[in-house]
């Protein structure tokens, strides 16, 4: 481009794509003044005129305000600088959209009243330590008198969500679900309970050991995949293999007993709320999510209900 060449405001515009009222203003602010004017007074610009006119368009339509255009152009400041701070303001502007946007997808998935809308935006902006206090509590009341043993601590860890710096809006939507549940009274119940069991199982000698959960996944899951019938007999080797499995890792007679037991425990593990905190605690974390164990709990509930004695008159 000839650097001795001088435009008209309307050429100029024409050039930029850039009305002539923009130019105007851009030139009475001082950000674009004009090269010089003509004998009859008008307005002329050159080609540094252009280059900033393109810079001056570019920022504003990335958001930056006036003033800072005009310290980039006379180079008061340097774009690096202006480019950095503008960045970071706009991933706070990012997150603190994607919790709106969490809180207000999971109110419409619900058909949230106002109350619950105003809890969700809560929990949606608590700050690291807050949601670490909250889960704290949560494990606290589960494991509570059972931290003494040596696998508990990695089971505590293994339950404890950790929201990235930069979550995904999928992932503020987990927290806010898996956050309500910490809170809601009867979970904590059920897990408590659970995590007794668990323990009591677990009070014999020897290595760590899968629970009841574990061997009635893994035994129970060939019997789903090919839709067995768990009260059938075809069912039979299965429940067969699952209470003599859990009968060698509790060191307990392989009996009626053993299997009412089995069936509390299962019975215990069964609540679908557990699945989900495990589903959401995957999400959170960034794990795979696996399978639920719950349809595998079901079906041996199922078939060792199927399997218990008539009661005696």
């Amino acid at each position: 481009m000839d650097g001795d060449t001088r435009y008209s405001i309307g050429e100029l515009a024409r050039r930029t794509g850039l009305t002539v009222k923009a130019i105007r203003f851009y030139s009475d602010r001082g950000i674009v003044p004009p090269t010089d004017r003509s004998r009859a007074g008008y307005r002329r610009y050159d080609a540094d005129a252009v280059a900033r006119l393109e810079l001056v368009r570019t920022l504003r339509d990335l958001g930056v305000d006036l003033s800072t255009i005009r310290r980039v152009v006379d180079r008061e400041v340097p774009l690096a600088e202006v480019a950095a701070a503008h960045a970071e303001a706009l991933a706070v502007q990012i997150r603190v959209l994607r919790l709106r946007r969490a809180v207000f997808t999971v109110a419409a998935r619900r058909g949230s009243g106002p109350a619950e809308v105003d809890d969700l935006h809560r929990l949606a902006r608590l700050t690291t330590g807050e949601r670490e206090h909250l889960v704290a509590d949560f494990l606290d009341t589960v494991f509570a008198g059972l931290g003494d043993r040596p696998a508990y601590p990695g089971i505590v860890v293994s339950m404890t969500p950790a929201l990235p710096d930069e979550p995904s809006t999928e992932q503020i939507e987990a927290w806010l679900e898996l956050a309500e549940l910490s809170r809601d009274s009867t979970f904590r119940g059920s897990m408590r309970r659970l995590a007794r069991q668990h323990a009591a199982d677990h009070d014999v000698p020897g290595l760590p050991r899968p629970d009841a959960v574990a061997v009635v996944r893994d035994a129970v899951a060939p019997a789903l995949a090919a839709g067995l019938d768990p009260t059938g007999p075809e069912a039979d080797p299965v429940v067969a293999a699952v209470t003599s499995r859990y009968a060698h890792l509790t060191q307990l007679p392989d009996d009626a007993d053993l299997r009412r037991r089995l069936l509390d425990r299962v019975t215990a593990a069964n609540d679908p709320r557990r699945d989900r905190y495990l589903h959401l605690l995957s999400v959170i974390n960034g794990w795979s999510t696996g399978g639920a164990v719950g349809p595998a709990l079901e079906w041996f509930s199922r078939a060792l209900r199927a399997r218990a004695p008539e009661p005696t008159a």
